[in-house]
């Protein structure tokens, strides 16, 4: 088996490519030991040391190293303990786990019932335009909310923590989405 890796605009985290389906539907992001307790992978990775984050996409895995650490002396064991998962077709998830995507209740939002063709098109660009572009460079975006012409999103994967992942917000996303929503005012990441 061939895991191919590839860097990303973030020089802290690396996306993992194992040439196969990695989540069959929804991303999954783990920003903590505790969170990663739901994947055997994940905790895998996560009990290496140097390891911050773990995202699952559909077809890759992003990993973010500590800060300071040299990628050169890391990238071999998480190869390893990938290979290992994959070889084996071990689950992705413990049993009994939530393995799809959920919101923290403190970071959700509730839309307006009123604004519910503009939070349509707002979701449709960033399922269409937004979301490929992100995973491709080992992240994801998810919506949060709109109000008041403030549409509110989620950096997760390679994305979070990414020196330029303010600049993908502000110069990209929030241009695209005033450009095609002309009720968008502002994009902020929460």
């Amino acid at each position: 088996m061939l895991i191919e890796t590839e860097a990303t605009p973030n020089p802290a985290t690396l996306k993992f490519l194992p040439g196969r389906t990695v989540m069959d539907a929804g991303t999954r992001d783990f920003a903590t030991p505790e969170e990663a307790e739901a994947s055997p992978l994940a905790e895998a990775l996560f009990n290496l040391g140097d390891v911050t984050g773990v995202f699952f996409g559909r077809d890759f895995i992003s990993v973010t190293a500590a800060h300071g650490v040299d990628w050169a002396g890391l990238k071999p064991d998480v190869l390893g303990i990938l290979l290992d998962h994959f070889s084996a077709n071990m689950p992705l998830f413990r049993q009994g786990s939530a393995a799809g995507f959920s919101v923290p209740a403190e970071e959700s939002f509730t839309d307006d019932p009123e604004d519910a063709d503009i939070v349509a098109q707002i979701k449709d660009l960033i399922e269409t335009r937004v979301r490929p572009a992100v995973a491709n460079d080992g992240g994801d975006i998810v919506y949060r909310g709109f109000d008041k012409g403030k549409v509110y999103l989620q950096m997760q994967g390679a994305c979070s923590g990414c020196p330029s992942s303010t600049a993908t917000l502000k110069n990209g996303i929030e241009q695209l989405l005033k450009y095609y929503v002309p009720e968008v005012t502002e994009v902020r990441a929460v």
